[in-house]
């Protein structure tokens, strides 16, 4: 007897089930294996300002942390100069967290270390393999802009 190959809702049920702890146990062990002095929380944060300047609570808000945890944070950040925070000039009340030539230079020089050891282990694998993962990760790209269009309505 010749089994069915699994039709769309079995295949949208295992992804839903398996993508999100699978990236998770992904991103720990890269980060993890490369060390270096920034914590993946940290990392977050900095991939997060990549984006723009945001407001203290906005980035405890995304990153999923109190308030008062992202404060530290940001203060920890600081003083390392890989952050800075500033007063919005039309609402002294208002702080603003951007990154700063630093903070954006060890962003990139952690996002070239991870390439670079996710792509040592991606050669190992075989095309076939390296294939499915090229169409999953255009994939996700799309999954991505659905999440943020999403967020943003």
């Amino acid at each position: 007897m010749v089994s069915q190959p699994p039709n769309r809702s079995e295949q949208i049920d295992y992804v839903s089930a398996q993508l999100l702890p699978r990236t998770a146990l992904l991103t720990r062990l890269l980060v993890s294996q490369l060390g270096g002095e920034l914590s993946r929380t940290e990392v977050g944060l900095l991939n997060t300002l990549s984006g723009g300047p945001r407001r203290i609570t906005e980035l405890a808000q995304l990153e999923r942390l109190a308030q008062p945890t992202m404060t530290l944070l940001v203060k920890r950040l600081e003083q390392q100069g890989l952050v800075k925070r500033q007063r919005q000039a039309d609402d002294g009340r208002v702080v603003m967290v951007s990154l700063t030539e630093a903070g954006e230079q060890a962003l990139e020089d952690y996002r070239q270390q991870a390439g670079a050891a996710l792509g040592a282990y991606l050669a190992e694998l075989p095309d076939e393999d390296v294939e499915a993962l090229a169409a999953a990760t255009t994939s996700l790209t799309q999954l991505l802009a659905l999440l943020q269009q999403d967020r943003t309505a």
